[in-house]
């Protein structure tokens, strides 16, 4: 199991948390996201280390901006 940590960009509201989980949350290999909207922290666990491109696509998808 892995559990990473990402800052995306643009989330204000539960909806915008709903979104960002639901195309994170389509990776394969995704078993939990958990997003924090005030902080802007997504936490994702995933079976194993995901690429960062995927997961920036998956943001990106769900209207918002992956922070590097």
């Amino acid at each position: 199991m892995a559990e990473t940590t990402y800052t995306v960009k643009g989330m204000t509201c539960g909806h915008c948390a709903s979104s960002v989980t639901e195309e994170v949350g389509g990776i394969a290999g995704v078993s939990a996201v958990n997003v924090d909207v005030a902080s802007g922290k997504v936490t994702v666990t995933s079976d194993t280390a995901l690429d960062v491109h995927t997961v920036d696509a998956a943001v990106t998808e769900a209207g918002y901006q992956l922070v590097s």
